[in-house]
Protein backbone atom coordinates (compact mmCIF):
# COMPACT_ATOMS: atom_id res chain seq x y z
CA UNK A 1 0.00 0.00 0.00
CA UNK A 2 1.21 3.23 -1.28
CA UNK A 3 -0.97 5.74 1.09
CA UNK A 4 -0.79 6.50 4.73
CA UNK A 5 -2.97 4.35 6.65
CA UNK A 6 -4.25 6.69 9.77
CA UNK A 7 -7.16 3.63 10.56
CA UNK A 8 -8.82 0.83 9.82
CA UNK A 9 -12.41 -0.83 10.51
CA UNK A 10 -12.58 -4.04 11.25
CA UNK A 11 -16.17 -5.98 12.65
CA UNK A 12 -17.95 -2.21 13.15
CA UNK A 13 -14.90 -1.17 15.55
CA UNK A 14 -12.47 1.91 14.19
CA UNK A 15 -9.02 1.25 15.06
CA UNK A 16 -6.25 4.48 15.27
CA UNK A 17 -2.82 3.79 13.59
CA UNK A 18 0.39 5.47 13.49
CA UNK A 19 1.91 5.36 10.09
CA UNK A 20 5.40 7.14 9.82
CA UNK A 21 8.48 6.47 7.59
CA UNK A 22 9.21 5.95 4.05
CA UNK A 23 6.00 5.17 2.54
CA UNK A 24 7.84 2.43 -0.01
CA UNK A 25 10.13 1.08 2.71
CA UNK A 26 9.59 -2.49 4.16
CA UNK A 27 6.96 -2.48 6.62
CA UNK A 28 7.70 -3.21 10.47
CA UNK A 29 4.50 -3.52 12.33
CA UNK A 30 4.36 -2.87 15.86
CA UNK A 31 1.93 -4.06 19.06
CA UNK A 32 2.05 -2.59 22.16
CA UNK A 33 1.27 -3.76 25.87
CA UNK A 34 -0.46 -3.51 28.69
CA UNK A 35 -1.39 -0.50 29.87
CA UNK A 36 0.46 1.29 26.82
CA UNK A 37 -0.78 3.02 23.53
CA UNK A 38 1.05 2.71 20.46
CA UNK A 39 2.62 5.61 21.52
CA UNK A 40 5.57 3.35 23.62
CA UNK A 41 6.48 2.50 19.89
CA UNK A 42 7.78 6.42 18.76
CA UNK A 43 11.37 5.89 19.62
CA UNK A 44 11.69 2.50 18.39
CA UNK A 45 9.97 3.86 15.76
CA UNK A 46 12.03 6.94 14.75
CA UNK A 47 15.06 5.02 15.01
CA UNK A 48 13.74 2.44 12.03
CA UNK A 49 12.21 5.48 9.70
CA UNK A 50 15.75 6.49 10.03
CA UNK A 51 16.73 3.44 8.72
CA UNK A 52 14.56 3.19 5.64
CA UNK A 53 11.72 1.25 7.35
CA UNK A 54 8.00 2.25 7.30
CA UNK A 55 6.54 1.63 10.82
CA UNK A 56 3.08 0.48 11.53
CA UNK A 57 1.63 1.04 14.92
CA UNK A 58 -1.84 0.58 16.06
CA UNK A 59 -3.71 1.35 19.10
CA UNK A 60 -5.27 -1.69 19.80
CA UNK A 61 -8.83 -3.09 20.82
CA UNK A 62 -10.16 -1.31 23.96
CA UNK A 63 -7.14 1.37 23.34
CA UNK A 64 -8.47 2.83 20.54
CA UNK A 65 -11.59 5.06 21.45
CA UNK A 66 -13.87 3.81 18.49
CA UNK A 67 -12.62 0.40 19.79
CA UNK A 68 -14.03 -0.53 22.96
CA UNK A 69 -16.60 -3.58 22.61
CA UNK A 70 -17.88 -3.96 26.36
CA UNK A 71 -17.86 -7.52 27.67
CA UNK A 72 -15.00 -9.92 28.54
CA UNK A 73 -15.73 -12.34 25.88
CA UNK A 74 -15.15 -9.42 23.32
CA UNK A 75 -11.23 -9.94 24.33
CA UNK A 76 -11.14 -13.36 23.49
CA UNK A 77 -7.73 -14.10 21.89
CA UNK A 78 -9.45 -14.99 18.47
CA UNK A 79 -10.57 -11.53 18.16
CA UNK A 80 -7.43 -9.82 19.23
CA UNK A 81 -5.67 -11.85 16.66
CA UNK A 82 -8.28 -11.48 13.71
CA UNK A 83 -8.13 -7.38 14.24
CA UNK A 84 -4.48 -7.81 13.64
CA UNK A 85 -5.07 -9.85 10.55
CA UNK A 86 -7.27 -7.13 9.57
CA UNK A 87 -4.60 -4.72 9.57
CA UNK A 88 -2.22 -6.55 7.62
CA UNK A 89 -4.54 -6.91 4.80
CA UNK A 90 -5.11 -3.46 4.97
CA UNK A 91 -1.75 -3.19 4.10
CA UNK A 92 -1.31 -5.44 1.74
CA UNK A 93 1.91 -7.20 1.66
CA UNK A 94 3.76 -9.35 4.17
CA UNK A 95 5.21 -7.52 7.06
CA UNK A 96 8.08 -8.01 10.00
CA UNK A 97 5.80 -8.09 12.83
CA UNK A 98 6.77 -6.89 16.49
CA UNK A 99 4.83 -6.95 19.35
CA UNK A 100 5.72 -6.05 22.98
CA UNK A 101 4.18 -7.60 26.40
CA UNK A 102 0.39 -8.44 25.48
CA UNK A 103 1.27 -6.94 21.74
CA UNK A 104 4.16 -9.81 21.70
CA UNK A 105 1.23 -12.73 22.69
CA UNK A 106 -1.03 -11.38 19.79
CA UNK A 107 1.80 -11.46 17.56
CA UNK A 108 2.71 -14.91 18.18
CA UNK A 109 -1.01 -15.93 17.22
CA UNK A 110 -0.79 -14.29 13.84
CA UNK A 111 2.35 -15.29 12.96
CA UNK A 112 1.45 -19.09 13.60
CA UNK A 113 -2.05 -18.89 11.87
CA UNK A 114 -1.44 -16.87 9.10
CA UNK A 115 2.50 -17.14 7.88
CA UNK A 116 1.61 -15.94 4.79
CA UNK A 117 1.02 -12.56 6.27
CA UNK A 118 4.25 -12.28 8.07
CA UNK A 119 7.26 -12.37 7.13
CA UNK A 120 9.50 -12.41 10.41
CA UNK A 121 8.64 -12.09 14.07
CA UNK A 122 10.54 -10.36 16.98
CA UNK A 123 8.46 -11.17 20.32
CA UNK A 124 9.15 -8.55 22.81
CA UNK A 125 8.95 -10.28 26.36
CA UNK A 126 6.30 -12.18 26.13
CA UNK A 127 6.86 -15.89 25.17
CA UNK A 128 5.21 -18.40 23.07
CA UNK A 129 1.98 -19.38 24.89
CA UNK A 130 2.58 -22.86 25.43
CA UNK A 131 5.99 -21.64 27.00
CA UNK A 132 4.24 -19.51 29.27
CA UNK A 133 2.08 -22.41 30.82
CA UNK A 134 4.81 -24.60 30.26
CA UNK A 135 7.46 -22.02 32.33
CA UNK A 136 4.79 -22.02 35.75
CA UNK A 137 5.99 -25.53 35.83
CA UNK A 138 9.81 -25.05 35.42
CA UNK A 139 10.18 -21.59 37.18
CA UNK A 140 8.68 -19.19 39.34
CA UNK A 141 6.23 -17.40 36.72
CA UNK A 142 3.16 -18.15 38.61
CA UNK A 143 4.13 -16.10 41.32
CA UNK A 144 5.31 -13.47 39.26
CA UNK A 145 1.87 -13.19 37.66
CA UNK A 146 -0.26 -12.89 40.62
CA UNK A 147 -1.63 -9.49 39.55
CA UNK A 148 -3.26 -11.46 36.21
CA UNK A 149 -5.99 -12.97 38.74
CA UNK A 150 -5.68 -9.69 40.37
CA UNK A 151 -7.24 -8.17 37.19
CA UNK A 152 -10.12 -10.80 36.81
CA UNK A 153 -12.85 -9.21 39.06
CA UNK A 154 -15.46 -6.52 36.97
CA UNK A 155 -15.09 -2.91 38.40
CA UNK A 156 -13.08 -3.92 41.62
CA UNK A 157 -9.71 -3.01 39.79
CA UNK A 158 -10.83 0.16 38.04
CA UNK A 159 -12.16 1.14 41.32
CA UNK A 160 -9.02 0.50 43.09
CA UNK A 161 -6.54 2.16 40.51
CA UNK A 162 -9.11 5.51 40.37
CA UNK A 163 -9.31 5.70 44.62
CA UNK A 164 -5.58 4.52 45.07
CA UNK A 165 -3.73 5.29 42.49
CA UNK A 166 -0.38 5.18 44.23
CA UNK A 167 -0.75 1.60 44.27
CA UNK A 168 -1.17 0.72 40.53
CA UNK A 169 1.44 3.38 39.67
CA UNK A 170 3.52 1.58 42.65
CA UNK A 171 3.49 -1.38 40.56
CA UNK A 172 4.51 -0.19 37.53
CA UNK A 173 7.58 2.08 39.15
CA UNK A 174 8.86 -1.30 40.87
CA UNK A 175 8.74 -2.85 37.67
CA UNK A 176 11.25 -0.69 35.97
CA UNK A 177 8.72 1.95 34.73
CA UNK A 178 9.80 6.18 35.18
CA UNK A 179 7.84 8.82 36.95
CA UNK A 180 7.41 9.88 33.15
CA UNK A 181 6.12 6.73 31.64
CA UNK A 182 3.66 6.33 34.45
CA UNK A 183 2.63 9.85 33.78
CA UNK A 184 1.86 8.94 30.06
CA UNK A 185 -0.35 6.01 31.57
CA UNK A 186 -2.39 8.52 33.15
CA UNK A 187 -2.70 10.71 30.61
CA UNK A 188 -3.72 7.40 27.78
CA UNK A 189 -4.99 5.37 29.66
CA UNK A 190 -6.54 6.03 32.84
CA UNK A 191 -7.78 9.44 32.22
CA UNK A 192 -8.92 8.48 28.52
CA UNK A 193 -11.65 5.74 29.87
CA UNK A 194 -9.24 3.22 28.29
CA UNK A 195 -8.57 1.28 31.62
CA UNK A 196 -11.59 -1.42 31.41
CA UNK A 197 -10.89 -2.10 27.77
CA UNK A 198 -6.93 -2.39 28.82
CA UNK A 199 -7.81 -4.74 31.63
CA UNK A 200 -10.11 -6.58 29.39
CA UNK A 201 -7.39 -8.20 27.65
CA UNK A 202 -6.87 -10.18 31.02
CA UNK A 203 -10.38 -11.59 31.41
CA UNK A 204 -10.57 -12.64 28.58
CA UNK A 205 -8.11 -15.03 28.74
CA UNK A 206 -10.61 -18.28 30.14
CA UNK A 207 -12.81 -17.40 26.60
CA UNK A 208 -9.45 -17.64 24.81
CA UNK A 209 -9.29 -21.21 22.87
CA UNK A 210 -6.68 -24.02 23.39
CA UNK A 211 -5.83 -23.88 20.34
CA UNK A 212 -3.14 -21.31 20.64
CA UNK A 213 -0.98 -23.72 22.98
CA UNK A 214 -0.52 -25.95 19.78
CA UNK A 215 0.39 -23.33 17.22
CA UNK A 216 3.57 -23.53 15.87
CA UNK A 217 5.46 -20.73 14.37
CA UNK A 218 7.34 -21.04 11.03
CA UNK A 219 8.60 -17.69 10.02
CA UNK A 220 11.79 -16.59 11.13
CA UNK A 221 11.40 -15.42 14.80
CA UNK A 222 13.82 -13.90 17.28
CA UNK A 223 12.43 -13.95 21.36
CA UNK A 224 14.04 -10.89 23.14
CA UNK A 225 13.56 -10.74 27.27
CA UNK A 226 15.85 -8.78 29.79
CA UNK A 227 16.69 -9.57 32.50
CA UNK A 228 15.27 -7.46 34.92
CA UNK A 229 12.05 -8.25 33.93
CA UNK A 230 10.01 -8.88 37.13
CA UNK A 231 7.04 -10.49 35.32
CA UNK A 232 8.70 -12.94 33.19
CA UNK A 233 10.84 -15.85 33.94
CA UNK A 234 13.78 -16.46 31.51
CA UNK A 235 12.53 -20.07 31.21
CA UNK A 236 9.32 -18.71 29.34
CA UNK A 237 11.79 -17.05 26.96
CA UNK A 238 13.80 -20.30 26.24
CA UNK A 239 11.24 -22.95 26.01
CA UNK A 240 9.43 -20.60 23.09
CA UNK A 241 12.11 -22.24 20.99
CA UNK A 242 10.08 -25.49 20.94
CA UNK A 243 7.33 -24.17 19.28
CA UNK A 244 9.35 -22.16 16.22
CA UNK A 245 9.61 -24.15 13.34
CA UNK A 246 11.78 -21.51 11.34
CA UNK A 247 14.92 -19.98 11.96
CA UNK A 248 14.52 -19.44 16.23
CA UNK A 249 17.17 -17.27 18.16
CA UNK A 250 17.39 -15.73 21.83
CA UNK A 251 18.26 -12.29 22.50
CA UNK A 252 18.56 -11.63 25.91
CA UNK A 253 19.10 -7.37 26.88
CA UNK A 254 21.25 -7.50 30.12
CA UNK A 255 20.37 -4.51 33.16
CA UNK A 256 16.64 -3.98 30.96
CA UNK A 257 13.05 -3.81 32.64
CA UNK A 258 10.32 -5.35 31.53
CA UNK A 259 9.55 -2.03 29.44
CA UNK A 260 12.21 -2.45 26.25
CA UNK A 261 11.11 -0.37 23.78
CA UNK A 262 11.07 2.31 25.66
CA UNK A 263 14.01 1.67 27.78
CA UNK A 264 16.46 -0.02 25.48
CA UNK A 265 14.74 1.49 22.09
CA UNK A 266 18.09 1.16 20.53
CA UNK A 267 18.94 -2.42 20.98
CA UNK A 268 15.10 -3.13 19.91
CA UNK A 269 15.79 -1.47 16.86
CA UNK A 270 19.08 -3.21 15.87
CA UNK A 271 17.36 -6.81 16.59
CA UNK A 272 14.47 -6.27 14.89
CA UNK A 273 16.02 -5.06 11.45
CA UNK A 274 18.47 -7.78 12.17
CA UNK A 275 15.52 -10.78 12.45
CA UNK A 276 14.25 -8.61 9.29
CA UNK A 277 17.61 -8.68 7.33
CA UNK A 278 17.59 -4.98 7.10
CA UNK A 279 20.86 -3.07 7.29
CA UNK A 280 21.45 -1.03 10.79
CA UNK A 281 22.95 1.41 8.35
CA UNK A 282 20.57 4.55 8.25
CA UNK A 283 19.44 5.45 4.77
Amino acid sequence: MTTRIESYRRAGWTFRVRDTGPIDGPVVVLLHGFPQTSSSWAAVAALLNDRGVRTVAPDQRGYSPEARPRGRFAYRSSELTADIVALLGAIGRPVHLVGHDWGSRVAWAVAAERPDLVATLTAVSVPHPAAFVRSMLHSDQAVRSYYMAMFQPPLLPELLIRNRPDIFYGLLGRSGMTPEMIDTVRREIVDTGALTGALNWYRGLPFSTPTDLRAVVSVPTTQVWSDGDTALARAGAELSRDYVTGRYRLEVLAGASHWIPDERAADLADIICDTAGFTTEAR
